[in-house]
């Protein structure tokens, strides 16, 4: 499964950066930037931890190097539906965007229709990976149960064929790694993760309480010297020795911006700024750009009509999680 996740990303990125059709060409920045670094918080065990979320979000990223048209045509294609029904079921949405009912959704209306749209994907993401891991259906989900789900193993010092690690060693570390992060996501210490206590294991990054295990993984792993903080060279780690000069200025603009303080080390929020995804910051460039786009009597807050005359611009957005809330709109039907 991993596999072929892994190949499918790959035929993405290799769409970005060969498309001929695009009048935009993926930056050289992403494009010569590990994927870990390029999509935050370790991507790797995440994937291993989490495939469906990472191949989803990881498409998504890619799709998003491209430019707004070519975006769009992938999240028609991917919906199926009609021009006259995606607007049907956009003026649907648009409505709950609009929070006092005003007849027009402004920026803080949009943004905060953005976030909310990270938070329910982020849950139901959890919910769905929950019912595949919870083998005897209670609800629950035991560390035995994500064992055998995520490794095939029975018990953790179990000795098997290696498939997804170098090294037993490695495979070690992230099964480590990953109880750790469940006895952290174990709120009430009970030794089963509930449905809500799955949500912050699924997402670590995403919940204040999960991110100090989230740091101390971080400077585990990255933290070569183990002095508790990251210099340049721990930040770019081996891949350094495989780029050229622009590259590497380009990491240490990168790192000098993380770099609060600017004394020349990353610590504490300053690491977690580089892991952790900033919805805020997301949420604000999209709203931004749906503006831009889409505000053409220029009066800083959209109006249902010209939301819907731009309708192809917010199915090919986070507004619209890219297609999928129109594909579901069945699941906003508590909230009409």
């Amino acid at each position: 499964m991993l596999f072929l996740m892994l190949q499918t990303i790959y035929k993405i990125e290799q769409q970005v950066h060969n498309s001929e059709r695009c009048s935009h060409s993926y930056s050289k920045e992403n494009k010569e930037r590990p994927l870990e670094q390029t999509f935050g918080w370790d991507w790797y065990k995440l994937l291993r931890r989490n495939p469906q979320k990472v191949f989803k979000r990881t498409y998504k990223s890619i799709k998003q190097q491209l430019p707004r048209k070519c975006s769009v045509k992938e999240a028609q294609e991917f919906d199926k539906l009609t021009p006259e029904e995606s607007k049907k079921r956009l003026l649907v949405l648009i409505k709950l965007m609009d929070l006092n009912k005003d007849g027009f959704v402004d920026r803080h209306e949009l943004k905060a229709w953005i976030l909310r749209s990270f938070k329910k994907l982020g849950e139901e993401e959890a919910a769905d990976r929950l019912e595949e891991i919870d083998m005897d259906g209670d609800g629950v989900v035991t560390w035995k149960e994500y064992l055998k789900d995520s490794f095939s193993m029975e018990d953790e010092d179990e000795k098997k064929e290696l498939i997804d690690f170098d090294s037993y060693d490695e495979e070690k570390e992230m099964i480590t790694s990953d109880k750790e992060l469940f006895k952290a996501a174990d709120l009430n210490k009970d030794g089963v993760l509930d449905a809500k206590e799955y949500v912050l294991f699924y997402s670590p990054e995403e919940h204040p309480e999960m991110l100090p295990i989230v740091l101390e993984h971080t400077l585990r792993e990255k933290d070569a010297n183990h002095n508790g903080e990251i210099d340049f060279g721990e930040f770019i780690g081996n891949t350094g020795e495989k780029h050229n000069r622009e590259w590497l200025i380009e990491e240490k603009e990168r790192f000098d911006h993380l770099d609060d303080n600017k004394d020349g080390l990353l610590t504490g929020n300053e690491v977690l700024n580089w892991v952790v995804p900033n919805s805020e910051t997301i949420a604000k460039d999209e709203v931004d750009h749906l503006f831009v786009s889409t505000d053409e009597d220029h009066d800083d807050r959209l109006s249902f009509l010209e939301i819907l005359a731009n309708y192809d611009t917010f199915v090919g957005s986070e507004a619209t999680d890219y297609g999928d809330h129109l594909q579901n709109i069945n699941h906003f039907d508590d909230e009409l």
